[in-house]
């Protein structure tokens, strides 16, 4: 199991990092990024405690990736905020979407795909014209097992395969319930409107491919 999009107590997450990760061995993942909240005002302090994390790596067989999702930054402040992730040593970015059960600011989804960003998490209704930007600039769209998040799954879903962008799973885990096991992960998918040879892609191919890239 691979888990890119994952908080800790660095943001709204309910676990220490070490917490966290040994969850999530037990589940049997084999890569966790910790992404917390992140906006100009917090962004060194989250990303110089996740760091710390990697210490992990050495005690379990378990890969750690440092990240952060900007969420609810401006849009024309989303693109100099994910260059400076890069630049206090994030190893992926991503960026939360338009879901539906929270205020995103509208045009969010289409700043943070012209962007220097990994992931655009829980897009809600996103549009073909930008799932197209999504898809020139190799970014993931998310399908999310997260409470309310999940909500657009299949619009998600059905948009990205009309234009050939690209789609990864994630569960956005805050709490302990929110870590799942790569079946329960494929039956999300599956939920979404996926055939299996397009779930098993989202949930073990697309995420490896990634995290192969930012090795």
């Amino acid at each position: 199991m691979i888990d890119l999009h994952t908080h800790s107590i660095f943001s709204d997450g309910e676990l220490l990092p070490s917490e966290l990760v040994r969850r999530a061995v037990v589940y049997g993942y084999k890569v966790i990024a910790i992404t917390d909240h992140v906006d100009y005002t917090n962004i060194e302090t989250v990303l110089r405690g996740v760091k710390k994390a990697k210490y992990l790596e050495e005690e379990w067989d378990v890969r750690v990736i440092v990240g952060v999702e900007l969420t609810h930054v401006p849009q024309n402040k989303i693109q100099s905020l994910a260059l400076k992730a890069r630049a206090l040593g994030a190893e992926i970015v991503l960026v939360h979407g338009e879901t539906l059960i929270e205020p995103v600011a509208p045009g969010t989804n289409r700043a943070a795909l012209g962007s220097d960003i990994d992931i655009l998490a829980h897009p809600g209704l996103i549009t073909l014209e930008e799932a197209e930007l999504a898809r020139d600039n190799n970014i993931s769209l998310e399908i999310t097992s997260r409470y309310g998040h999940n909500i657009a799954n299949g619009h998600v879903a059905r948009i990205a395969q009309e234009v050939k962008a690209g789609l990864i799973f994630n569960t956005d885990a805050h709490s302990p319930e929110d870590l799942i096991t790569r079946e329960n992960a494929l039956k999300v998918a599956l939920g979404a409107g996926l055939e299996e040879e397009q779930a098993r892609e989202i949930v073990e191919s697309k995420p490896l491919n990634l995290v192969e890239k930012l090795i």
